[in-house]
């Protein structure tokens, strides 16, 4: 499965999901934000290549939306409500993704 995570610039949220999920159970996992001084920024391709697509807020679901439309048919589109409050690899955040994340996925311990 390929799994997509999106929040703002890509720098602390989305690239610790990449980290801590890339490779476990065969998954294939990507990150980019929406921004533009994003680290990556999303792009079509990003879109088109993802089973399921993580995003960190809301308004990350409503900018691939608004920009996305015909290429989100038929992709799991999945709020994690996790505001921008953590730094890179911090250790409450990855324990607040595995959580919210085991909600839709096998995820490591």
């Amino acid at each position: 499965m390929k799994l997509l995570f999106i929040c703002s610039r890509n720098k602390w949220r989305s690239l610790t999901a990449e980290k801590i999920f890339d490779g476990y159970n065969g998954y294939e996992v990507r990150s980019a934000g929406t921004e533009d001084g994003a680290r990556i920024k999303v792009t079509e391709g990003h879109v088109g290549w993802a089973d399921m697509i993580l995003v960190m807020e809301k308004k990350h679901k409503q900018r691939l939306t608004q920009k996305f439309s015909n290429k989100l048919m038929n992709k799991r589109l999945i709020c994690l409500d996790i505001p921008d409050d953590y730094r890179f690899m911090d250790e409450e955040l990855i324990e607040i993704l595995k959580s919210r994340v085991s909600e839709h996925i096998e995820v490591p311990e």
